[in-house]
């Protein structure tokens, strides 16, 4: 490709340089008038706007920088979180084993019309006197009669960890409920018991009926019944001020 050819200075071309000196002539005093003062005030403000701008832009990186930090260290702790309120259905197998026997024991005795029961609620005293002796604790049965149920009576039942008890309560209509009780071992009592002050309430709908368990001092506690889960969890904290 040919190169362009370079135009010849002007000082070369006489034509030009008149040119030139005509047009410096024509608004020679243009040029030597002094800057208007509304031009250096707009020129003052775009300058001005471009330095705020950049400012931004250099604490809009700052800030964006330390957002995506603070992110990640809120979803690790979350994470953190998450991992330290893991139930202790997954921790504690034997929380699981326990839950479940609660659940099983519900279904297995309380369809029943002749013998739910070992011992009745007329006899009362007998029944949670034998039921401590063997699960080598005082016992106490909750009065659930605000909630609209009347004890049944109770049995003894075995477990991992020897002897459990099971309260069974009936409601008018025939619907009915039973409170599980029995030793867990050590393992358990540490993974699945609440911080001082709280109630451990955790739901369990493994079984064949759901519902709420408990640890309190090494022992747990399993309320049981074909019941909605608010239903069951209000249940729960009756029994659970009681004991």
């Amino acid at each position: 490709m040919k190169p362009p050819t370079a135009l010849p200075p002007d000082t070369d071309q006489p034509a030009w340089r008149a040119q030139r000196d005509a047009l410096r002539r024509l608004h020679g005093e243009v040029l030597d008038e002094p800057v208007p003062p509304s031009l250096l005030a707009a020129a003052e403000q775009v300058a001005a706007r471009q330095a705020l701008h950049a400012r931004w832009m250099r604490w809009g990186g700052i800030a964006a920088s330390l957002l995506a930090a603070f992110g990640i260290g809120w979803l690790s702790h979350l994470e953190w979180q998450t991992q330290r309120s893991e139930p202790a259905l997954a921790v504690a197998p034997a929380a699981r084993e326990f839950v479940r026997a609660a659940a099983v024991a519900h279904a297995v005795y309380a369809p029943e019309k002749r013998h739910p029961v070992e011992v009745a609620a007329a006899e009362q005293q007998h029944l949670v006197q034998w039921l401590s002796k063997r699960l080598d604790r005082p016992l106490k049965v909750p009065d659930l009669s605000a909630q609209g149920y009347a004890l049944v009576g109770g049995r003894l039942l075995p477990g991992s960890e020897g002897a459990r008890a099971q309260f069974m309560f009936e409601r008018g209509d025939g619907e009915r409920l039973t409170l599980y009780i029995g030793s867990l071992d050590r393992e358990t009592q540490k993974a699945a018991s609440a911080p001082a002050g709280e109630t451990a309430f955790r739901y369990s709908a493994e079984g064949p009926v759901p519902s709420f368990y408990w640890i309190d001092q090494g022992f747990g506690y399993a309320l049981a019944g074909a019941l909605p889960r608010e239903t069951l969890l209000g249940l729960a904290d009756a029994v659970y001020r009681q004991l």
